[in-house]
């Protein structure tokens, strides 16, 4: 029984270091409940999560609890550690499983059972109705570097346009006269 034990007990340990682990390298965690959803729904989610680089498991709450001693997030999740607790890490986009959710729960009744009970991101707890609403609007990384582009872009962009304005105007000028000499020449 002993044997039994220790070996439970070194499992538990491990699964600890592997949580600590995700914590450490996401850029946001977003905690979810499934009570109520079937293993088909369950499994439809996990791929959608896997599709979008979003590392997903289903961990004790009391490991969880441990995985975060001594960090800045020990014992601010209370309520959010209750009943069945799937954990979901973004690791490059802080809002990719946040999206993720929202476009799954959108889907249909089955998938509305799927419960955001909160968020962190940046050490922060975000309550479960902000998740949807604040981080899964956030602009992703593509987007984001896509409204970069855009800005160093504007410069130059204006730049051109001011070089060819007086071109322009001096084309519009001699447009005008030409006409003008030619109303005048015929009539």
């Amino acid at each position: 029984m002993a044997n039994g034990t220790s070996t439970a007990r070194a499992d538990k340990a491990k699964v600890v270091d592997e949580v600590k682990g995700l914590f450490d390298k996401a850029t946001s965690v977003v905690f979810l409940g499934f009570k109520g959803m079937d293993v088909i729904t369950v499994t439809d989610l996990r791929s959608k999560f896997r599709k979008a680089g979003v590392e997903y498991k289903v961990v004790k709450n009391k490991l969880v609890e441990q995985a975060l001693k001594g960090t800045p997030l020990e014992g601010k999740l209370g309520k959010v550690l209750a009943g069945e607790t799937a954990v979901a890490f973004s690791f490059e986009d802080p809002s990719t499983a946040a999206k993720v959710v929202r476009d799954f729960r959108k889907e249909g009744d089955k998938q509305e059972k799927l419960e955001v009970k909160a968020a962190v991101l940046d050490n922060a707890v975000m309550a479960g109705g902000d998740v949807e609403k604040q981080l899964a609007s956030m602009p992703g990384k593509d987007e984001l570097r896509a409204m970069l582009l855009a800005t160093l872009q504007a410069p130059a962009q204006n730049l051109v346009a001011q070089l060819q304005a007086p071109l322009q105007n001096l084309v519009y000028v001699l447009e005008a006269r030409r006409k003008q000499l030619e109303e005048s020449s015929g009539g």
